[in-house]
């Protein structure tokens, strides 16, 4: 039996509509038909380098804050980026973004940083903008299930 590739999930959620798009995240990432991934959820202060340097594939919610990605996942990237900059080269990621304006900010954020780590973005970052609404549930959960299925299929 193959051993199970890890993805993990690293995710601000500091609201009741934020907590709710992880857990659709995580729900679609667990879907039953997907065997081969373990799917690991870490709020960004218990994420430590170690849980991205044993992680076949990375993705990262966040919600926008004065143009800018939340200020706790700027501290995973900086107490992670030099433990796994030369070790994560090629790590398969995406994310997505509770944005209250346009996500333009956090989106050019977070695509610096993991440029710098060499990271690769493997489908275009959710960003969920404006009011909230219920369909962000459904995207959240359908970025979740892209992820795990393209892991397990070996698609990235």
């Amino acid at each position: 039996m193959p051993v199970p590739k890890k993805l993990l999930i690293i995710a601000h959620a500091p609201s009741e509509n934020t907590t709710r798009m992880v857990d659709a995240v995580v729900n679609g990432a667990t879907n039953p038909e997907i065997t081969d991934v373990d799917v690991i959820f870490k709020p960004p202060l218990d994420t430590q380098p170690e849980d991205i340097l044993t992680a076949q594939a990375v993705i990262i919610g966040t919600t926008e804050n004065l143009g800018y990605m939340a200020g706790l996942i700027k501290d995973v990237f900086d107490r992670c980026y030099y433990p796994c900059l030369e070790k994560t080269q090629g790590l398969p990621f995406t994310f997505y973004i509770r944005a209250g304006h346009d996500g333009t900010g956090t989106r050019r954020a977070i695509e610096s940083i993991t440029t710098g780590l060499r990271w690769r973005l493997v489908t275009d970052p959710l960003i969920c903008r404006g009011e909230f609404q219920e369909e962000f549930i459904t995207q959240c959960e359908e970025l979740g299930l892209t992820m795990a299925a393209s892991l397990e299929a070996g698609i990235i």
